[in-house]
């Protein structure tokens, strides 16, 4: 319970990749803006992505030695379980040495270890599910969760409706901040005001039908002129993609354009998100909860082509909950090759399916979730 005087004292658990740790750091900013004086503790897994892009937002972070399982060889589940012994041991180190006054966990490898240690020791414990499809690990932590947020509707299912809270997922809070000049931003990437723009995302690393799709049709790329393409390979893929366009065009690929296909912009990653949703009018991208989340604010046409290697398939649950609402497009992954590109070639110059798409997604937007989601934790803290 918090004092008067005392500082609100949190740990905020998970990773893995980028779905994860935005979240996790809109919801640090949040509480920090409710609470200036708060000590916030992130705890992550070690070698992941956590570990660099959370200093990186200023917080301090701990990792533990945990991994996931290998559901194809399931020898090596051996050295996992000791390290899941051994980041339990960790996480029990870190809640006695740092004393928090809630635990929060937004998915990823750590946040298991560390919020059942937590719930152990008597601490509060609040959930942020992000998926329409909740994982094993949050549906064994929620048995002792003071509270669960999430994002989509009929999560009841999963979880005890007592301690559902409706949030919505956060998202980076520079993509809804920015005034951008969308003419501006069009010369950045040399292209013209008077064409549609795809905007193609495989995430921070890279999603490997999307790209083989996409190299697969740099032909057609070619011919349709009228259109222009950002394309994001993520940093695995980007060499192999430069190598292919050579291929096509002859012309080794310097920087992120090619004289030879003035209407592709390939880059690895893309820094400013802002102006590259700004200036797309169709999006195609993976289907992960924090992506879909951002198309919803940013009112963005979308194709979305879920990932087949997640577990429990949410990606694919994600997609069909806006498919049902009439608010995106889904494109099977094993069916891609064959029916992407058409299909984004026939929907980015449909001015009223555009537009359908774009209202019909915005009407599941759930706008200031960080902001709710921090007023629950520190409520926690005042119960």
């Amino acid at each position: 319970m918090e004092t008067k005087n005392s500082k609100p004292r949190i740990i905020i658990s998970g990773g893995g990749t980028g779905g994860h740790i935005f979240p996790a750091v809109s919801i640090a900013n949040a509480i920090k803006e409710l609470r200036p004086d708060a000590d916030i503790l992130f705890v992550g897994a070690e070698g992941r992505m956590e570990m660099q892009r959370v200093p990186d937002a200023g917080y301090k972070i701990i990792g533990l030695p945990i991994a996931g399982f290998d559901r194809k060889h399931l020898l090596k589940n051996i050295a996992v379980l000791i390290k899941l012994i051994r980041s339990q041991w960790k996480a029990r180190s870190i809640i006695k040495e740092f004393k928090p006054q809630v635990a929060v966990g937004v998915g990823g490898y750590a946040s298991g270890p560390t919020l059942k240690t937590a719930a152990m020791m008597g601490v509060p414990t609040l959930i942020q599910e992000q998926n329409s499809y909740a994982g094993v690990t949050n549906k064994l932590l929620a048995q002792k969760a003071s509270k669960i947020c999430v994002a989509y509707e009929g999560m009841n299912k999963f979880f005890p409706e007592d301690k559902i809270i409706m949030t919505g997922n956060p998202v980076r809070q520079n993509l809804l901040n920015t005034v951008l000049n969308r003419e501006e931003l069009l010369q950045t990437f040399n292209f013209s005001s008077e064409k549609r723009t795809i905007l193609i995302l495989g995430g921070s690393l890279g999603a490997r039908t999307i790209n083989q799709t996409l190299i697969g049709a740099l032909e057609t790329i070619k011919v349709h002129q009228e259109i222009q393409f950002i394309w994001q390979t993520g940093k695995i893929y980007i060499q192999q993609v430069r190598d292919a366009i050579a291929e096509v065009t002859g012309e080794i690929m310097r920087g992120s354009s090619t004289k030879a296909i003035p209407n592709l912009y390939v880059t690895d990653f893309i820094k400013d998100m802002a102006g590259a949703y700004a200036v797309a009018d169709l999006v195609i991208s993976r289907a992960g909860a924090g992506s879909i989340s951002e198309f919803c604010l940013l009112k963005k046409p979308v194709i979305l082509v879920p990932s087949p290697n997640v577990a429990e398939d949410h990606q694919t649950k994600n997609a069909l909950a806006l498919v049902n609402k009439n608010a995106a497009i889904y494109v099977k992954d094993s069916e891609a090759m064959e029916k992407l590109i058409p299909e984004a070639l026939q929907t980015v110059v449909d001015k009223n399916k555009l537009q359908e798409l774009s209202e019909n997604i915005y009407k599941l937007a759930l706008p200031d979730s960080a902001s709710i989601i921090a007023k629950e934790v520190l409520k926690l803290i005042k119960d």
